[in-house]
């Protein structure tokens, strides 16, 4: 088994900046919120998987509380953790409006490789916040 400290020098080799290294390893916003106000599950092309759960203030559609899980890789995870951090305090509108290169700057590095778990992050926000707004 490997130590933290192996984990983090492996992910760092591979191109991970220390943000998206921490995200992984700390399973920031990683979880479940129950009878959440948008929800979805999103299979990507890769084959990873994402869940997002958002508790929203009515009136003001402010995002209150942002989870998510997925079967995936250190990018799935750290892609997730840095869009839930991202939106929170956010209204829907503004959330909105995050692209996948405002999370891969958040993150500050992650491989070319894996730029598509930010996509499969940033679709499963789109389509949950499309589910919302749909009533």
């Amino acid at each position: 088994m490997s130590s933290k400290e192996d984990i983090k020098k492996l992910l760092k080799r591979s191109g991970y900046s220390s943000t998206a290294i921490e995200y992984f390893l700390e399973k920031v916003n990683v979880g479940k919120i129950e009878d959440p106000d948008a929800y979805f599950v999103y299979t990507g092309p890769c084959g990873d998987t994402m869940e997002i759960f958002l508790t929203i203030v009515p009136g003001s559609k402010e995002i209150k509380d942002a989870k998510f899980q997925a079967i995936g890789c250190a990018g799935a995870f750290a892609a997730g953790s840095a869009i839930t951090e991202m939106i929170k305090g956010k209204t829907v509108e503004q959330a909105e409006k995050i692209e996948e290169e405002d999370v891969i700057d958040w993150l500050g590095a992650i491989p070319n490789q894996k730029i598509h778990c930010v996509c499969l992050a940033k679709k499963t926000l789109k389509f949950a916040l499309n589910e919302y707004k749909a009533g």
